[in-house]
């Protein structure tokens, strides 16, 4: 990490967070405090499914407000879902957004935030700080313990001409009020709730070793991966745990705080890619290149990896700091097989002939800047390579 005394930092999250127990319930009181009159919910058709979209939409009834859903998100949100979703928000003249869901529903809304307030298309405003104006007042509701995009400034949406997954960056994303209620957690299927868990962990460690990190954003990842480490197995063993699915919230959350203003590295860029590519899922993406990511970067940042070896459990008395380091990733891997993490990338449908477009699009991604270890194209191919 580079010299905190030379730089101003900025720390980005929203101005209310609520967590625990009931604090879903809590949305139409705020929704109202807010001004809204027209409310739209942007959610997907698992969250209909399972009647948490007419449980929120109740709530807000409860307050006098109208209540509109469009439900129709994909697991990873393209730029058709926004267009699709900003038609709803136009016609029906609505005035405040709810995000419901994981990351996907919450990047979804987002987006459309973005057209509804700035304009134009949703690809003009890829990149950092590009938006016109901020989004219309936003709520948003978690329903999963890994992306923590309920309380970033980020956004991440694939442009469908080009597979590739845009990332758009704007303290004016940052939501008004997150809620967490980790009853809207308890029915997660076994694998989402290891692949989010992996994804939370990914954002503690990268945030932990990023370029950016400052002794705030160190606290909140060191937090957040100690509780992963205890909290995962036993919320996947059993989904109806709610001591285990309420720490998750916290790791989550925790996890966000850290690299929604550390950022993130080469971790995500590759994840990016091959999740865009084959349409997979972001947090397996993320597990399976977490430990090849973490190898090639210990040489930047050993004693960061040692200290994460000792949040994740391990014994690191009398070692030496690069043998420290490596406990790090060996807990990492023991982790992501025990909760059925797949091997490698190959096994998700990633093919070697993937690999020159994937490492051509991770160099360009935002994340790969604040990597701790300098990367290269054939860097990241061997990266690739390793894990297919």
């Amino acid at each position: 990490m580079s010299n905190v005394s030379d730089k101003v930092f900025e720390f980005y999250l929203p101005a209310l967070s609520l967590m625990g127990v009931g604090a879903r319930k809590e949305v139409g009181k705020h929704a109202k405090s807010l001004g809204g009159r027209k409310v739209l919910i942007v959610t997907d058709q698992g969250m209909v499914n399972a009647g948490f979209a007419e449980q929120v939409k109740s709530y807000i009834l409860d307050e006098g407000l109208e209540v509109f859903i469009f439900s129709g998100v994909c697991p990873n949100p393209t730029d058709v879902n926004v267009r699709d979703a900003l038609m709803v928000w136009q016609e029906n003249k609505c005035d405040l957004l709810v995000t419901l869901g994981g990351g996907s529903s919450h990047d979804c809304g987002k987006a459309m935030g973005i057209m509804a307030t700035s304009g134009g298309d949703i690809r003009d405003y890829a990149g950092v700080n590009t938006l016109k104006s901020s989004l219309p007042p936003y709520i948003s509701i978690n329903t999963t313990a890994g992306t923590a995009s309920e309380i970033t400034r980020f956004a991440v949406v694939t442009n469908t001409d080009t597979d590739v997954k845009m990332i758009f960056g704007d303290g004016r994303l940052t939501a008004d009020v997150a809620i967490n209620d980790p009853v809207f957690h308890m029915g997660m299927p076994r694998s989402l709730t290891a692949a989010t868990g992996m994804d939370a962990l990914t954002h503690a460690i990268e945030a932990y070793v990023s370029k950016q990190a400052t002794p705030v954003t160190d606290v909140c990842a060191l937090g957040a991966i100690e509780l992963v480490a205890k909290w995962l197995r036993p919320t996947v063993a059993d989904g109806t745990n709610l001591e285990a699915r309420s720490q998750m919230v916290y790791a989550e959350y925790l996890a966000g705080m850290a690299f929604n203003n550390a950022v993130l590295g080469i971790v995500h860029s590759m994840a990016h890619q091959a999740g865009s590519l084959r349409d997979l899922p972001h947090g397996v993406c993320n597990a399976i290149i977490l430990p090849v990511v973490c190898e090639y970067n210990l040489l930047a940042a050993p004693e960061k990896f040692a200290k994460i070896a000792e949040s994740m459990g391990e014994n690191i008395d009398g070692l030496s700091i690069l043998d420290a380091a490596d406990k790090a990733i060996g807990a990492i891997r023991r982790l992501a097989k025990d909760i059925g993490i797949p091997a490698g990338l190959g096994e998700l449908g990633i093919l070697e002939e993937d690999v020159p477009q994937m490492a051509d699009n991770a160099l360009k991604d935002v994340c790969t800047l604040f990597n701790p270890r300098s990367v290269t194209y054939d860097d990241i191919v061997r990266l690739y390579k390793s894990i297919i």
